[in-house]
């Protein structure tokens, strides 16, 4: 058994003080407060559970900053996606698992400690399935492998182009299955993270506009046990072909038709009636907001104040990877509130004044369920999954109890990072992932040939 010993840290009952924390087999196994640290102990400052991400594209890391420039028409999502099938239409198994550990590695020294991976690019540049079905799925369980990032692997079901039955485009071509295809997919990538300690699987299928409600019967049911994640009213002309096509919204399909619940993350969700808000968050499925890649796509705002206010759980993803920080995904969720409605502190309530700890709590309750976790946070039993906050950076000087979230979250972010444990062993040290120099090195040579 190890042992780490905090100044402070955030257990599910609050702030303590003096806290001694023994691992074992990667869980916690013993937790005291207001001790001394004991000789041998690894000591810290600060220490937060790690937060859940829940969508990333981890590849699309590979192209951050590479779209920030504007072609002959108005750029928005659809002609983003344009360059983003350009840029992996060229991409190697070998090139996806050096991207998907350099994503993985920076979500570590940033403040994440498990990551749900939308995963849909399968097949070779011609759109054949690899030999192996999962050849892509056991890439990005590598990269979480030599990362140490826990992974919620969820293959991703893509069969159309559009609401109806419109035929695929042929960008799509590497992302395409059929149900029958998709059912061995899934249990290729259930055999590829078995390896790994405390993975786990879910399905997704892509969206509304990529799968036909016939698909959806079929595929939901393969997640077994598992979360069920989809993208859903994302873009405002998303929302108004799926009401061409059947006279209602996509959030508002899912909950009549799907039987969206508690196993359900619909990702983004951003475009919402009043009463599409209220019931999604009675259903007790999980908004997963990605403030920082809503904000560079110009999607739009999701309505968080109410959607919180009427007891919607949400959680924040990294999706396009363009920028990977915790605290900024938690500071960006805000600032979109704070820009459309004028004000300050929007998200943070009578009872729950601090909107640091405010943020903090719903994303790590919200994430954890969207990711199919169990038991969770900085308690017996639970995966010791610690980020430890650096007492030297300035944003948290003479700060105490929910200041110093207030601080990480609006003051710093990835820098204020010190450490990192994953399953009880040391990940990010000094803010640097502990194989940072093999991992970049890789993907520099990875995205110069891609680049040439």
């Amino acid at each position: 058994m190890s042992t780490l010993w905090f100044e402070t840290a955030l257990l599910p009952s609050g702030w303590a003080r003096r806290v001694r924390l023994g691992v074992e087999d990667g869980r916690i196994s013993a937790l005291t407060s207001d001790v001394d640290p004991a000789p041998g102990d690894m000591r810290g400052a600060v220490a937060l559970p790690g937060l859940p991400n829940v969508h990333s594209h981890a590849f699309q890391r590979g192209m951050a900053g590479l779209t920030e420039y504007r072609g002959d028409s108005q750029d928005d999502f659809w002609s983003w996606r344009a360059l983003m099938y350009r840029f992996l239409d060229r991409l190697t198994p070998d090139d996806v698992r050096a991207i998907s550990a350099q994503a993985f590695a920076e979500m570590l020294k940033g403040g994440f400690t498990r990551v749900g991976e939308f995963h849909y690019l399968h097949h070779d540049p011609g759109g054949a399935p690899y030999a192996n079905l999962g050849e892509m799925a056991d890439q990005i369980v590598a990269a979480a492998a030599e990362t140490g990032i826990g992974l919620t692997l969820l293959p991703v079901y893509y069969r159309q182009s559009n609401f109806g039955g419109a035929p695929a485009l042929p960008g799509q071509r590497r992302f395409l299955s059929d149900p029958e295809r998709f059912a061995r997919l899934v249990e290729v990538s259930r055999h590829a993270i078995a390896a790994l300690p405390d993975a786990n699987l879910g399905v997704a299928p892509h969206s509304l506009r990529a799968v036909t409600p016939e698909d959806l019967a079929e595929i939901v049911p393969l997640a077994g046990g598992g979360p069920v994640h989809i993208h859903a009213a994302e873009q405002t002309s998303e929302v108004d072909d799926c009401l061409a096509w059947c006279g209602r919204r996509p959030v508002k399909w899912l909950l009549d038709e799907a039987g969206a619940d508690a196993r359900w993350c619909l990702v983004h969700a951003t475009h919402l009636t009043a009463q599409e808000t209220a019931r999604l968050a009675a259903s007790g499925a999980v908004a997963g907001l990605c403030p920082i890649t809503e904000a560079n796509l110009g999607d739009g705002v999701f309505p968080a104040e109410a959607y919180l206010g009427a007891g919607g759980e949400i959680a924040v993803g990294t999706d396009s990877n363009i920028l990977i920080d915790a605290a900024q995904e938690l500071r960006g969720l805000e600032y979109a509130q704070r820009l459309t409605r004028r004000a300050r502190n929007v998200l943070a309530t009578p009872t729950e004044t601090s909107t640091g700890r405010r943020l903090f709590d719903a994303a790590f309750a919200g994430g954890a369920r969207a990711l199919g976790q169990g038991q969770t946070g900085l308690q017996l039993g639970a995966s010791a999954d610690i980020v430890c906050l650096d007492p030297d950076d300035l944003s948290l000087a003479g700060r105490a109890g929910d200041k110093l979230l207030d601080g990480w979250v609006f003051a710093s972010g990835a820098r204020a990072i010190e450490r990192v444990w994953r399953r009880g062993e040391l990940v990010v040290e000094h803010g640097r992932h502990v194989d940072a120099d093999r991992i970049g090195a890789a993907y520099r040579k990875t995205l110069e040939r891609l680049l040439a």
